[in-house]
C-alpha cells in the first residue's frame, strides 16, 4: 500500500502588482497556505488554500487552514492509503466538519500527487478535459476610473482579456454608477463588462441601479444583495433580464440546490475551495447543469498552484458558459512556480504535464514563507521584497 507519510503546511505571503480594492477590504499583498503531501513511493502532490480578503470576506483565512490541517488533518490522514482519495477525504470528513477550505487543499495536493504517478493530469483523473483553453476576465479594481480604463485599454491591446469585472460598494450606489458607466462607454462594444457588488446593496437599492446596469448593456450582475437574501435574489433575478450570479451565496452542492430550487440566480460562481475539493465542484455543477443555471469559473484570487487546480476542474464540465476569472497568478507580482501560467488571446492554456503540471521553485519558497528565520536570505533573482 501506498501510504501517506507527512503533510507539511507553509504560509506564504506574495507580493501584487498594485492594490485590490473589493467592497469590504482592500488587499495589499496575497497570503496563500501551501499544502505538501509527501507519499510514501516518493512521489509528493501540492496543494492551496487561499482566500479573498481573509476573514473580511468570508469564514476561513490561510491562517485558519493551516491551524485545521496541522492540529487535524494531518494526524487523521497519516498512513492513510494515498491513491485511494475518495476514501481519504471521506476520513478527513469524519474528523473535520466544514472547513472546505482545508479539505480542497488536501484532495488538490492528493490528486496531484496521483497524477504524477499515474502520469496523467488532474483532469485525466476527474474524467478527461472537454477544453485545454479556458476564456478568462480581468478584474479593474484599482479605484480610480481612468486608471481602470488605461488598465482594460492594455488588455485588449496584449489580447489576454476582452472581459471586465468592476467590483463596486465601497462608495455610494450613485458614484459607484457613474464609475461604471463611464467605463463601459470608454469601451463600447470592444468588451464585455460584469459588475459584482460583493452583497453592498439591499434589495432597495439594487433594484434601481440593475435597472440602470441593465440598460447601459452590463452583462452580468454578482451577488448584489446580502447572500442570506435568497428571495431577495429571487424576486430580483424574476425582475430583470440581465443575469443575476450567486457567489458569496454558493460553497457546495446543497447550496447549488437550494438556490436553484428558489430560482435565486440564474448563474452560479463555481470555486473549488468553496465548494470543498473538485469532487465537489463538479457536484455543484452538476447540480447547476441539472436545474439549467448557466456556469462561471470563479477564483479566490489563488496563486498558480489554486489556479492550474480551478483549471483542471473547470477544463473537465461539460457546460462552463460564462468562462472564468482565473487571472489570479497575474495579480502577483512574484510567485512560487518555476514557470508561469501560460496566457495568451483571452484564454489560459493548460500545461501538459502531469498531476497539476507544476514545478515548485523552492528559493522562492523559502524566501516568502512566513516563518522564515534568516532574514538575511539572499533575494532569489526576480523576486520582491514583502512588507511584513
Amino acid at each position: 500500500m501506498i501510504s501517506i507519510r507527512r503533510i507539511s503546511t507553509i504560509l506564504i505571503d506574495l507580493p501584487m502588482i498594485r492594490p485590490h480594492l473589493l467592497a469590504m477590504t482592500v488587499m495589499q499583498r496575497r497570503t496563500l497556505l501551501l499544502v505538501r503531501v509527501m507519499c510514501s513511493d516518493g512521489i509528493e502532490g501540492v496543494g492551496e488554500a487561499t482566500s479573498i480578503g481573509g476573514l473580511a470576506y468570508g469564514d476561513e483565512s490561510p491562517e485558519g487552514v493551516k491551524v485545521c490541517i496541522d492540529t487535524f488533518v494531518a494526524p487523521a490522514m497519516q498512513g492513510t492509503e494515498a491513491t485511494n482519495i475518495n476514501a481519504a477525504m471521506e476520513r478527513v470528513g469524519r474528523v473535520v466538519q466544514g472547513n472546505p477550505f482545508a479539505k480542497a487543499a488536501i484532495e488538490t495536493a492528493l490528486l496531484d500527487a496521483h497524477g504524477k504517478r499515474r502520469m496523467v493530469s488532474v483532469a485525466e483523473l476527474l474524467g478527461g478535459a472537454v477544453r485545454t483553453t479556458l476564456p478568462v476576465l480581468w478584474t479593474l479594481a484599482s479605484g480610480d476610473t481612468q486608471r481602470d480604463i488605461e488598465e482594460a485599454e492594455k488588455m485588449l491591446a496584449l489580447r489576454r482579456h476582452r472581459v471586465f469585472k468592476l467590483k463596486v460598494g465601497r462608495k455610494s450606489v450613485k458614484e459607484d454608477l457613474a464609475h461604471v458607466l463611464t467605463i463601459k462607454r470608454a469601451l463600447g462594444e470592444r468588451a464585455g463588462m460584469t459588475v459584482d457588488v460583493n452583497q453592498q446593496w439591499d434589495e432597495s437599492q439594487a433594484a434601481p441601479a440593475i435597472a440602470t446596469l441593465e440598460e447601459a448593456g452590463i452583462d452580468l450582475i454578482e451577488q448584489p444583495i446580502s447572500k442570506h437574501n435568497r428571495a431577495g435574489m429571487a424576486r430580483l433575478a424574476a425582475r430583470f433580464v440581465v443575469p443575476l450570479m450567486a457567489d458569496e451565496a454558493l460553497y457546495g452542492p446543497e447550496d447549488a440546490f437550494d438556490l436553484a430550487r428558489q430560482a435565486a440566480a440564474d448563474v452560479f460562481a463555481l470555486k473549488v475551495v468553496k465548494s470543498g475539493g473538485l469532487h465537489a465542484t463538479r457536484r455543484t455543477a452538476a447540480v447547476a447543469d441539472a436545474a439549467g443555471v448557466s456556469l462561471y469559473g470563479g477564483t479566490m484570487l489563488e496563486g498558480t498552484i489554486g489556479t492550474l487546480a480551478a483549471a483542471q476542474c473547470y477544463g473537465s464540465l461539460p457546460h462552463l458558459q460564462w468562462g472564468t476569472e482565473l487571472f489570479g497568478p497575474l495579480l502577483l507580482g512574484d510567485d512560487i512556480v518555476a514557470t508561469a501560467l501560460h496566457y495568451q488571446d483571452f484564454e489560459l492554456h493548460l500545461p501538459s504535464g502531469h498531476g497539476l503540471g507544476i514545478e515548485l521553485d523552492e528559493d522562492k519558497i523559502a524566501f516568502y514563507r512566513r516563518d522564515r528565520s534568516d532574514v538575511s536570505l539572499s533575494t532569489p533573482r526576480g523576486a520582491h521584497v514583502v512588507p511584513r
